[in-house]
């Protein structure tokens, strides 16, 4: 891996960490989940040979901190924080944005709020589970997981989340056979699991309760390429998604691997996100 040039940017309420590699046009890669920058160094490295690569922890994640650590946690900011490091790194042109999970709820509500600022955006699974027409299952869900984390802690509360995104009805698919991840991935699971308590508590609730405008996504929808893996079909990430792409009219892409396709298939997530910008 090539050591990127890392750096501080103070937005409103946070101080976000940010690492670049690379030159050409900018590519933001928003995380999602309880990851943070390194949750692309599978992939950083060889796009950073055709674009400028940036990657940032959230605001409350891993190196960037609040300056309130109880704040309650909002989209829109999220967004905010993801357009205050365009305007940094790239002032003058749009920029072209991946955004995955709840990284990608972020990069929908950057895309609407400010289209000029986004040349093209994939977003890989958002969980945006309020266009679904079961939605009040899926708030019902989200309650049970605040409640259960409240009572009985981190890991009862993730059980009941990770439950909750599996395929409706029980996982019905053949078994998958065990993955190794790659070394970066294992060595950063420490960091990550920092991170989930913040996570369940603060974002789950924030991001599944968001819902994008549909409207503004079909009068964008030239520039946005809605994404999952080809292993998520029926699971609640995945949903979304395919809804959306149904609703906009637009294909949606498949990239190899689940939910977590980005640590467990770098190489070849990787060389399809690169297609997907040259698309």
């Amino acid at each position: 891996m090539t050591d990127p040039t890392t750096g501080s940017l103070r937005v409103n309420g946070a101080t976000l960490h940010y690492e670049v590699r690379g030159q050409g046009p900018l590519l933001l890669l928003i995380p999602g989940g309880a990851g943070g920058a390194a949750a692309f160094d599978g992939i950083a490295d060889d796009l950073a040979a055709e674009y400028t690569v940036a990657t940032y922890d959230p605001r409350g994640m891993s190196r960037s901190t609040l300056d309130d650590p109880e704040a309650e946690q909002r989209v829109a900011e999220h967004a905010d924080d993801a357009l205050r490091i365009l305007d940094l790194l790239s002032p003058g042109e749009p920029a072209r944005v991946f955004g995955s999970s709840s990284g990608a709820i972020a990069a929908v509500h950057l895309l609407t709020t400010h289209p000029e600022r986004v040349e093209r955006l994939v977003a890989h699974e958002p969980p945006l589970v309020e266009v679904l027409p079961d939605a009040p299952e899926h708030r019902a869900l989200v309650a049970r997981v605040q409640e259960t984390f409240r009572s009985e802690g981190l890991m009862p509360a993730m059980a009941v989340f990770a439950a909750g995104m599996k395929k409706k009805g029980g996982d019905t698919a053949e078994p998958k056979a065990e993955l190794k991840l790659p070394p970066q991935a294992a060595a950063r699971a420490e960091r990550t699991m920092a991170n989930l308590p913040y996570f369940v508590g603060r974002i789950v609730p924030r991001f599944m309760s968001y819902t994008p405008d549909i409207h503004r996504l079909e009068a964008l929808s030239d520039r946005l390429v809605l994404a999952c893996g080809q292993d998520s079909r029926g699971e609640l990430p995945y949903r979304p998604a395919a809804l959306l792409a149904e609703r906009l009219g637009t294909e949606l892409l498949h990239f190899p691997g689940g939910h977590t396709g980005l640590t467990t298939h770098p190489a070849e997530f990787g060389e399809l996100l690169r297609k997907a910008f040259r698309a």
